[in-house]
């Protein structure tokens, strides 16, 4: 691979960092968000259609909208999904403002030229029945749908959800003085509860629990709430059978299996593009030093990672995001499973993030950059109320709001938007693309012709994720020579298949052809583009 050539193209790539930063937005409901779909689809007829793949159990459409030109389904595509997990909204909002920036933006001559070669499946929330606890009147952090499922594995359903002891609106957390407690406030900011470090001579003295009552009396609060299964938990690689909220089986819910068959059968993508909670962008995959041995792939290809570092330091260029935490993947995740088994490019970030100095507790790190960015009204303070569980115990209600640390005040989410859709558009134009190159005829006498020439992929991206070169969903590009009549073919294949081509990488081809006229030859596959040219052998 031609790294330096590459690195050279980058900065050279059109400036879709030159359109207007959208204006101030806001979250959207289920509601709002199909409207403003809706609105899309009929405002911008002629590149954009919408459609439901499915509803959920909780009778919420799971939306896809299709922004391109010609024939969307064959030519090459990439897939960007919000609603990776239920409490990350932001992620919803990133993958909506992306698709009605870029159809505002369609008529710009660089939009215009993308979108005749490209094609944006936008899927803005694949959580739905999670992501609208944001908007009910009691907030907690959801990331289930609402199937019926036995959380605490007791043969009961939904027996312990959770209640709002101060009616503020929010589930927080109760803490309770108590000698046995493992819990103390922590020294930098006594708001926040930590585990006490006995090994550093500290003492608990508060037990910690989520805000609500033990229904069951099991011990545990709001164990097992209306719903569910966690659909970034629920996918096939590295799933985890009986894991928290990762169902029965994987693919076991409807809109899982609406999302993957969705993507499965549309061999023209080459990349996804998730905003959720798993990052490579923020943090760039790293390869493993030895090779997996057998057929299972367990880290990042080489020449994978080498387009993963260089997406990641266009993601760091265009959006000016840098000190990404470390984040974990949990079992079943949509960002490994959509490179290791679904065989693309996959990218996912958070998008937004504040910074944790090592060794500091999250929580506190977090109410210290609110305080430095004046955003106000992310901590309830503790107050005392009584608790039939804990009769004569000293018992309070408090804590930091659900989602105020994974999601930014909605008077940054115009920028936000603005900033991500310029790197998915500029990272779009690095696709892979064919063409012919150094091609010549030679009349050799007798009325026999040689014809060669290169195929070339003039992209960035190879024509495909090295992960998913022998993947059975990803499409072998193939070259075909179409002689005229009286034509034959002496030497040289009629249909065979091309390699694998890295960016700016090329494969030579050659044939021998009997008899003058007009010979066709087309290459490659759904997810690189097909290129055609006709040569007239005299």
């Amino acid at each position: 691979m031609k790294i330096i050539r590459k690195i050279m193209i980058l900065t050279l790539i059109i400036k879709i960092g030159s359109f207007p930063l959208s204006s101030q937005e806001k979250y959207h409901n289920h509601r709002t968000m199909a409207q403003m779909i809706d609105a899309m689809s009929r405002d911008h007829s002629t590149v954009c259609s919408a459609k439901s793949l499915v509803k959920t159990d909780g009778g919420k459409d799971i939306w896809l909208v299709t922004i391109g030109t010609g024939d969307k389904d064959n030519k090459p595509a990439v897939a960007v999904l919000g609603g990776i997990e239920g409490n990350h909204i932001l992620g919803k909002e990133i993958a909506l403002g992306f698709a009605s920036t870029i159809l505002k933006n369609q008529q710009t001559p660089e939009i215009k030229e993308l979108l005749n070669k490209i094609t944006f499946y936008v899927l803005p929330d694949i959580s739905p029945d999670a992501t609208e606890q944001f908007f009910a009147e009691t907030k907690y952090e959801r990331v289930v749908n609402t199937s019926a499922t036995d959380d605490d594995k007791d043969f009961s359903i939904n027996e312990d959800p959770y209640e709002d002891l101060n009616n503020d609106g929010y589930i927080t957390h109760i803490r309770v003085r108590d000698p046995s407690g493992i819990f103390t406030k922590n020294k930098e900011d006594q708001r926040i509860m930590t585990e006490a470090e006995l090994t550093k001579g500290e003492s608990g003295g508060y037990s910690l629990y989520s805000e609500g009552f033990d229904n069951d009396k099991d011990g545990r609060y709001n164990e097992d709430g209306e719903g569910g299964v966690n659909l970034n938990r629920n996918l096939t690689y590295n799933y985890e059978e009986f894991g928290t909220n990762a169902g029965l089986y994987p693919v076991s819910e409807p809109e899982t299996k609406a999302v993957l068959d969705f993507l499965y059968e549309r061999f023209n993508i080459y990349a996804t593009f998730a905003f959720g909670p798993q990052d490579n962008l923020g943090q760039p995959m790293k390869s493993a030093e030895r090779p997996a041995q057998g057929r299972k792939i367990t880290s990042i290809t080489k020449s994978d990672e080498i387009i993963n570092k260089l997406v990641s330091d266009r993601y760091h260029e265009i959006t000016g995001a840098k000190g990404a935490p470390v984040t974990s993947n949990p079992p079943g995740n949509f960002m490994e499973w959509s490179y290791f088994h679904y065989g693309r490019y996959s990218f996912s970030t958070p998008a937004w993030w504040f910074p944790v100095e090592k060794d500091m507790n999250a929580e506190v790190a977090f109410l210290k950059f609110a305080e430095k960015n004046r955003i106000n009204d992310v901590f309830i303070p503790w107050r005392e109320i009584k608790h039939p569980d804990f009769p004569g115990k000293e018992t309070e209600v408090g804590g930091i709001k659900p989602f105020a640390m994974m999601n930014p005040p909605e008077d940054t989410l115009g920028d936000l938007i603005s900033a991500n859709y310029k790197f998915i558009a500029t990272i779009a134009a690095l696709h892979p693309e064919l063409e012919f190159l150094d091609v010549e005829t030679e009349d050799i006498g007798e009325n026999v012709f040689r014809i060669s020439l290169k195929i070339h992929n003039k992209g960035i991206f190879a024509t495909c994720a090295e992960t998913g070169n022998r993947n059975i969903w990803t499409k072998v590009m193939r070259l075909t020579i179409e002689p005229g009549k009286g034509q034959t073919i002496l030497s040289g294949l009629k249909v065979q298949n091309i390699q694998r081509l890295e960016g700016d990488q090329s494969e030579e081809f050659s044939w021998l052809i009997s008899g003058k006229g007009n010979v066709t030859i087309n290459a490659g596959a759904i997810n690189t583009g097909t290129i055609t040219t006709t040569l007239d052998l005299r």
